[in-house]
């Protein structure tokens, strides 16, 4: 079976805690459909629904922050498991009409005792986009902020810029138009006086990146007396988005470009076996226990050049022998990985939608559904069940405080009736312009802890644009 029993979450505790497992609670599945104790202890992505994720963990949580447009919000969660259902707290808007538009990026450091927030922003003409930073009152990452500055402003096109630390000094790197080019393809660094003051001239780094679109996102990456300067290419729009990198020694002097060492060829990118195109614009993080470490991207589910669908996901990285980072290869959205190192976990599991039947963690299907492995990777472990009949429905018993639901948008899909426990209807347009798995397309609010049921409905109706009233079902999370 595919979903994890609220016995076997007791028992998985009772390991965490006391490191013995001492079998099953009483009231525990027959054997053959028990999962391992340690799925209580994954997560799936994404973590969060937005573009440009820089994620960090602070005194006891996670924080996310994504490209939201109009302000910078800010999500936080004790466990990377529970992040992608987390209210968000918005942190900042701007009645300033010169930068309140357009904001990209949000990037976090913490200095003193005091959290500053860098992003991008403009006054709705992408030509003027400048950064600007943001300062907490007081420790806590939420805030509240005020505006501090704008910062390194040298009169042209700015954006996604964030300090880095080399040899005990600050600096600050950002995208900016390349020599002679009529876009964002080049990397700029200029010394910091302090957390918002860039000072002196800034000092292009030339960037390889295996197209002419974009050098964008610069995010540094510490190990061993080295400094990792990672970055984006190839326009985030395109499935061909990606990483790479270029690296400098300790006591080289950054602002000598001939210091930063090109490393051949992309070191995060597309992976078509598992449906994850256009990965890029990241951040690192740390495992709550600091033993590990982890990168903190988005990707998408289409290999459409398109700007949607960009959702923010994590994975473990490693070390190679060179001493040079290994990101590996982007992992399928619902694939179940082992939370960060010392991460609490959570009682969080799911339910897929072949797990049919009337029993608790399963889905009592009336009228007619099909279902199959056509979508392939677009679906939560190659398979879901769709209908477009009027009033054919599926209804989900689940044990928790809250559900979400993660399927296909189409081109060819309708409207849905979602009702938890019998009560209003809610409801959700499954319409797409692109096909799209693994979309989170409704969440919960939160119930009392216990049994609850939520009924999917074919209402029927349909957006205009769509061509039949298919609702589909596919992945469905549980908190």
């Amino acid at each position: 079976m595919r979903f994890i029993r609220p016995a076997l979450i007791l028992a998985a505790l009772a390991v965490l805690l006391t490191g013995v497992y001492a079998g099953p609670a009483p009231a525990a599945e027959p054997p053959d459909r028990q999962e391992s104790a340690l799925l209580a202890h994954t997560f799936r992505n994404p973590v969060n629904a937005g573009a440009d994720p820089s994620l960090f963990f602070y005194n006891g949580k996670y924080y996310v922050a994504t490209t939201t447009g109009d302000h910078i919000g800010i999500w936080s969660s004790a466990s990377l498991a529970t992040l992608l259902v987390a209210p968000e707290q918005v942190v900042w808007r701007d009645t300033d009409t010169s930068r309140n538009t357009q904001m990209w990026a949000p990037a976090f450091r913490h200095v003193g005792s005091r959290w500053y927030i860098y992003y991008t922003a403009s006054d709705g003409v992408d030509a003027n986009h400048r950064m600007y930073v943001l300062e907490s009152a007081g420790n806590d990452p939420l805030g509240p902020y005020h505006f501090k500055a704008k910062i390194a402003d040298f009169g042209e096109y700015a954006i996604d810029g964030e300090p880095i630390t080399h040899n005990n000094q600050q600096y600050f790197v950002w995208t900016g138009p390349g020599r002679g080019q009529g876009g964002p393809a080049q990397l700029y660094i200029v010394r910091m006086s302090n957390a918002w003051t860039a000072t002196g001239n800034r000092v292009a780094i030339p960037a390889d990146g295996g197209c002419s679109e974009v050098r964008e996102g610069p995010t540094p990456l510490y190990h061993n007396g080295r400094t990792f300067l990672t970055y984006s290419t190839c326009d985030t729009g395109k499935p061909d988005y990606q990483l790479w990198m270029k690296s400098i020694a300790n006591g080289a002097d950054p602002m000598v470009a001939a210091n930063w060492v090109q490393h051949p060829g992309p070191i995060f990118a597309r992976n078509d076996s598992t449906g994850v195109w256009g990965p890029g614009h990241h951040s690192f993080f740390k495992s709550p226990d600091g033993t590990e470490d982890w990168i903190a991207y988005h990707g998408k589910n289409t290999s459409t050049y398109t700007y949607a669908f960009r959702t923010a996901r994590a994975q473990k990285i490693s070390w190679n022998a060179d001493g040079t980072p290994n990101l590996g290869s982007p992992l399928a959205a619902g694939a179940t990985q082992t939370l960060p190192s010392g991460d609490p976990g959570s009682a969080s599991y799911w339910i897929n939608d072949t797990d049919a039947g009337t029993g608790q963690n399963q889905v009592e299907y009336a009228g007619n559904w099909s279902s199959g492995s056509g979508c392939g990777n677009q679906c939560f472990w190659g398979n879901d069940h769709w209908s477009g009949e009027t009033n054919a429905s599926a209804t989900i018993r689940f044990t928790g405080t809250k559900v979400a639901l993660l399927s296909v948008v189409d081109t060819g899909n309708g409207i849905a009736g979602l009702s938890i426990d019998g009560g209003p209807e809610q409801r959700v347009d499954y319409y797409s312009s692109i096909r799209v798995g693994e979309q989170l397309v409704y969440v919960s609010p939160t119930l009392p802890a216990g049994p609850h049921t939520l009924k999917v409905r074919v209402t029927g109706d349909k957006n205009p644009a769509s061509t039949s009233t298919v609702i589909s079902l596919d992945r469905i999370e549980v908190y």
